[in-house]
């Protein structure tokens, strides 16, 4: 296994030292920035989170589980914790509470009484208050913030391998089982009639979904990457009538946003994570604005003569 990693690492260190070179060449000295090792590493991780989660946001979106990424974002927390007292990486225990939340409120959702949203609500704020309490015994302040809002300008090699490696399987998964996804966001029905395993896609999607929650962790942290697993689809959503074209736009929206965020807190010495969120929520409102512009730039039908309209 170690030379697979040496490999990935190797591969990783041309593509991010070949992005620098090529921001090198642009005018106003915009790339300047960009020819620190640091920050290639991090526009990078930023562009391949910016991808994976705008391409998970279109389904999100469609599927209305927007509560869903805000629940297992924040029930990463205690795991986070528990891997720092022990010693473990924070992507392990930070996978093993996600996907151990979102099958949790799955539980509670078939077993009792109680709804989807109340579900998730509760799981929510069990495994969120749950991670407050052990960081605030086992680390520090600073260690929380970084945790919750994300540090991208401190990544390092490893953690920007294993982005890679997660944002390559996410992507591979949604790519093989596209057409199933495609019916299942437009008619859960027909797909289940049709034989397919909606109840495995679920917990597939959830699963990916932890997963990149995890790979997102040094980028925008536990609470802002939400905003990253909603906002682009909806971004698309505003513009797009086909999911093909929605994915293509989403994913542009996410890297944009992460090129572009990370480029002005390095600038403007801000949050990074703050600074990719806040220019993936422009991108959403200028997306409102086109689309109104649009709708009223379209030609009104004519009145037909039984008094309706024709197309």
């Amino acid at each position: 296994m170690l030379w697979v990693y040496e490999m990935l690492e190797s591969f990783l260190v041309f593509v991010y030292q070949a992005l620098g070179r090529a921001l090198a060449a642009l005018p106003a000295g915009f790339g300047d920035p960009f020819q620190y090792a640091f920050m290639q590493r991090a526009l990078l991780t930023a562009l391949l989170v910016g991808v994976v989660c705008g391409v998970l946001s279109c389904f999100v979106v469609l599927l209305k589980w927007s509560l869903l990424g805000d629940a297992i974002s924040h029930a990463v927390l205690p795991g986070v914790a528990l891997s720092y007292l022990f010693n473990l990486p924070f992507a392990l225990g930070a996978f093993v509470f996600g996907s151990l939340a979102a099958f949790s409120m799955a539980l509670v959702e078939q077993k009792t009484k109680i709804k989807q949203d109340s579900a998730m609500g509760i799981m929510l704020t069990a495994y969120f208050a749950l991670g407050v309490v052990l960081i605030s015994r086992l680390a520090s302040s600073t260690h929380l913030m970084h945790i919750l809002f994300g540090n991208v300008l401190g990544v390092r090699m490893p953690t920007l391998v294993l982005t890679f490696v997660i944002s390559g399987a996410a992507l591979a998964f949604i790519r093989v089982f596209y057409r199933e996804w495609l019916l299942y966001s437009f008619d859960p029905v027909h797909a289940k009639a049709l034989g397919i395993p909606c109840e495995w896609l679920h917990y597939g999607l959830m699963l990916v979904v932890t997963a990149t929650i995890v790979a997102s962790l040094e980028t925008v942290g536990i609470i802002l990457v939400v905003a990253m697993l909603i906002t682009p689809g909806a971004t698309a959503y505003m513009l797009c009538r086909r999911l093909t074209s929605m994915l293509f736009v989403s994913s542009f929206c996410g890297a944009v946003s992460g090129a572009l965020g990370l480029y002005l807190s390095f600038v403007y010495n801000v949050s990074s994570g703050g600074a990719i969120v806040l220019v993936t929520t422009a991108l959403f409102v200028l997306s409102i604005a086109v689309n109104h512009i649009r709708e009223a730039l379209a030609v009104p039908s004519e009145p037909s003569a039984e008094g309706g309209s024709t197309p």
